[in-house]
């Protein structure tokens, strides 16, 4: 649609948008013809903004204010006008320097990387953990202290993962070692989810050649990577930013429904699968997803990869429909990027 709209139109269309980014206050004829290159009286500019409320891109919140632009006009204006701005030297030293600084586990790779990632969009941001469904190169248990042990778990892509788990009182330090001979001689070069029935029938009918703690510990092992929950983790950091912008009782309760949906996650996991099998940044704006639409919200997502070029999770933003994507884009871009350099 923004190619079939004349260049003054275009032209009033952006600033139009261009303004409400900056402020979020509906924009009138008299601002847009201060910001205008092209000279036009705020008359004319009444006519073209009149058009674009026809096609949809502009609704009016009062009937003597100025106009805003819809999620229709958003949506064509991101694909169609934006103007993608640059991460500064500073701001990829800073994402960098947060998401290495602390060891280099999966699980606190991403929650810095969205920690950081919430601190410079002053936006929430969330991210999926990769799911360990790969082929396995290694795999080992490792005594913490008298009944934890750490799960070491390590695909043929180079994905390393951690998990805690809780050991039988009485575990001999080597009946750690054997239930990492075990599950390597059965998992190394295939998936858990190709080994797990196997793996079980041999614990249940008793065939593993293992005594009874060193099973119970194989088990605990392989449940911390199966079910649904495990296997497609969330984490979302900075929700309180998006109180900012909240000046009335109906926002806040919108904001609050948005904290609901947070919290249950559901919803969230479905829409960032869907960056699963898209190439770049993906953006979901307000009512585009009916997860959004009933807070203003909109999400800015990008996929990383693993050494394979596969989709092995999702970064992203949300924040108000206003937010600016100039600039964040191009930040969830990077951190995306990094995080699948790191991982591999």
């Amino acid at each position: 649609m923004i190619t079939e709209l004349n260049d003054r139109s275009r032209e009033v269309f952006r600033q139009i948008v261009d303004a409400y980014l900056e402020i979020g206050d509906p924009v009138g004829s008299r601002t847009v013809a201060r910001r205008l290159k092209m000279a036009l009286s705020p008359a004319t500019i009444r006519n073209v903004m009149a058009d674009l409320e026809e096609a949809g891109l502009l609704f009016s919140p009062h009937t003597s204010a100025g106009r805003l632009p819809t999620d229709l006009g958003l949506r064509l204006f991101v694909d169609g006008l934006l103007e993608v701005g640059n991460l500064s030297a500073e701001e990829r030293h800073s994402i960098e320097a947060q998401c290495v600084s602390h060891g280099n586990t999966i699980e606190r790779l991403l929650e810095d990387a969205t920690t950081t990632l919430s601190g410079l969009s002053r936006c929430a941001s969330l991210v999926v953990a990769p799911k360990t469904d790969g082929s396995l190169k290694h795999i080992e248990f490792v005594s913490l202290s008298p009944g934890r042990a750490l799960v070491v778990l390590v695909t043929e892509s180079g994905v390393v993962e951690n998990r805690v788990i809780e050991t039988p009182a009485g575990l001999a330090p080597s009946a750690l070692v054997q239930a990492s001979n075990y599950l390597s001689a059965r998992l190394i070069g295939r998936t858990i989810a190709e080994a797990y029935d196997e793996i079980m029938r041999e614990l249940n009918n008793h065939r593993a050649e293992l005594d009874q703690l060193t099973q119970k510990v194989v088990a605990a092992g392989l449940a911390t990577w199966t079910g649904e929950e495990t296997r497609a983790s969330l984490i979302v950091r900075g929700q309180a930013n998006l109180l900012d912008d909240v000046t009335a009782l109906a926002d806040l309760e919108q904001i609050r429904a948005l904290f609901e949906a947070l919290e249950t996650k559901e919803n969230l996991l479905g829409l960032l699968s869907l960056a699963d099998t898209a190439e770049g940044v993906q953006i979901f704006i307000g009512a585009e997803n009916t997860l959004f639409g009933v807070a203003g919200c909109s999400a800015i997502v990008g996929s990383y990869h693993d050494t394979q070029k596969r989709v092995v999770g999702a970064i992203g933003v949300i924040g108000p429909t206003r937010m600016n994507y100039a600039r964040i884009i191009p930040m969830v871009d990077y951190t995306a990027r990094l995080i699948g350099r790191l991982i591999s």
